[in-house]
């Protein structure tokens, strides 16, 4: 039916100007015969109509295209995400722009009262105090208890006194002012829209906002483009969605590839240790891309499924921390070990504990020993030293074998120096003399040296 929606138009716009449909009497077929009708009485329109000129050709094609156009806008306005796509756009544009104004107050306050961006570090609640209070003389005077606690007033008041501040003048002091409503005023308008992105998403996408919370939602459904282009998108691309510099930086470099985009700001996900959030990412992205399927072309419009999920996501959750829990417990197999008290228990269904030990008193008793004699103690020495003594005169003789050993071969190691020495002095006066002797004669000389040599 939409393909042939910009046919039907066109029939009906050509029946609009004379081929009525009840002076006629004609029937209105679509087939492929027709089609071929109709194409050729488009373009030789202007001859088949009398009176029809080329100039009036054109209001007519801007009508039908106005038409048409009208006919998509409708369409896609069908489709509510797009208020959600621009909310959550214009709520982050809303933090930045809340984030540098709260800054700007705090830099240029800072120059009257610098203390005080110490004490007070809530942004809202700093441009409220500076609002209020206006001068830093005015502490003291001013009853801050609908703004601060009573600690926090009592640290204000005290910095006020012993302040380092320079003095400012009440223009400038204006102008700080009206900064300071500024960024009030925007903050009650970003919690208005949150209030208004939060009832959107519960009414487009309500299993996707039980799973994974209203902002990472919207933000999933933005950077989609639309809710049914994020329905056709698995849950592996769902859960890297938005860290696609990093997945194509670590494609090209040969790395890690990333766990994790978007939905890594998930409720869920945040609960997770660090060694498990790439396990619960993945299962909570393959949840959210059924959710978000269920949402984009279901009937329903409630939230049953993604409560259901987000239940067995716990339940995982817990499970893999479990796990991790009873592996460190000390045992291999994640179960801890648990020792037995009763080691004297025996086996068996009729098992009797062994007669518990009983204490053994004879043991402490000493036997009396009667003290030995100076004599008696001067043998027992003599014993000893000539049961040593062997010992020893064996020790000194393999000492001795030892350096003989020594002796012996640093003396054969001389005697060879001595003769290699020699060898080479009757080399070195052998060498003219066997220049003009002949290579026989040569020969025969080195077989007498390997002689004498062996």
């Amino acid at each position: 039916m939409k393909e042939s929606y910009p046919k039907l138009r066109l029939v009906e716009g050509v029946l609009e100007l004379g081929l009525c449909k009840k002076v006629q009497k004609i029937d209105c077929v679509h087939n492929n015969a027709v089609m071929e009708l109709m194409r050729g009485v488009r373009s030789q329109l202007t001859e088949l109509i009398a009176g029809l000129a080329n100039q009036d050709l054109a209001p007519m094609s801007l009508g039908l295209s106005h038409s048409l156009s009208r006919y998509k806008l409708k369409f896609s306005a069908d489709k509510v995400d797009t208020m959600i796509i621009q909310a959550i756009g214009l709520l982050d544009d809303l933090d930045k722009e809340l984030n540098t104004y709260a800054m700007r107050v705090k830099e240029w306050y800072g120059w009257h009262f610098p203390e005080l961006a110490k004490i007070v570090q809530d942004t809202i609640v700093y441009s409220k105090v500076v609002k209020f209070m206006g001068f830093r003389e005015n502490a003291t005077k001013l009853d801050f208890s609908e703004i601060l606690t009573e600690e926090v007033e009592a640290e204000v008041k005290e910095a006020a006194n012993i302040s380092m501040g320079t003095e400012v003048s009440e223009h400038d002091l204006a102008n700080v002012r009206q900064l300071c409503d500024q960024v009030l005023s925007l903050s009650e308008y970003r919690a208005q829209l949150y209030d208004y992105l939060k009832s959107r998403m519960n009414t487009v996408a309500p299993n996707l906002t039980a799973l994974v919370g209203e902002l990472v939602g919207a933000r999933l459904i933005a950077h989609g483009g639309s809710l049914m282009n994020l329905a056709k998108q698995p849950g592996s691309t769902v859960q890297i969605l938005g860290a696609e510099k990093a997945l194509f930086r670590a494609l090209k470099t040969k790395h890690a590839t990333p766990k994790y985009g978007l939905i890594y700001h998930a409720s869920l996900v945040g609960q997770a240790a660090p060694k498990m959030k790439g396990k619960i990412s993945r299962s909570l992205a393959a949840k959210a891309s059924l959710a978000i399927r269920c949402d984009a072309l279901g009937d329903g419009q409630d939230n049953s499924m993604g409560l259901e999920n987000r239940l067995k996501l716990e339940a995982r959750l817990r499970s893999l921390e479990g796990k991790e829990l009873g592996r460190s417990a000390g045992s291999v197999k994640g179960k801890p070990k648990i020792e037995v008290y009763d080691k004297d228990r025996k086996k068996g269904a009729a098992g009797m504990i062994t007669p518990a030990k009983t204490y053994n008193a004879s043991a402490d008793a000493v036997l009396d020993q009667t003290p030995k004699s100076v004599g008696e103690e001067t043998v027992e020495k003599k014993r000893k030293i000539d049961e040593e003594a062997p010992a020893t005169e064996e020790k000194d003789a393999t000492g001795e074998k030892k350096e003989k050993k020594k002796k012996k071969k640093e003396a054969e190691a001389e005697q060879n120096d001595v003769q290699d020495g020699e060898k080479k002095k009757r080399k070195r006066s052998s060498e003219p003399e066997e220049a003009t002797e002949t290579p026989t004669s040569k020969k025969d000389k080195k077989k007498k040296k390997k002689k004498s040599e062996e």
